[in-house]
């Protein structure tokens, strides 16, 4: 295997990394709030059958 198509391969593993943290951060930024509620409601139920203060 050459260098230029080893440094081909780094660019584009690269570039596909780089594209699932986008879809991934997209996600999250679309889908955040109701993920948030989800937390909060699972650390409410937690939290009254344990009796603690808090998550």
């Amino acid at each position: 295997m050459d260098h230029d198509e080893i440094g081909a391969s780094a660019v584009e593993y690269g570039l596909l990394i780089s594209g699932i943290a986008a879809l991934v951060a997209a996600a999250v930024f679309a889908f955040g709030g109701g993920v948030d509620g989800l937390f909060g409601d699972t650390c409410d139920t937690v939290s009254a059958s344990t009796a603690t203060d808090g998550c």
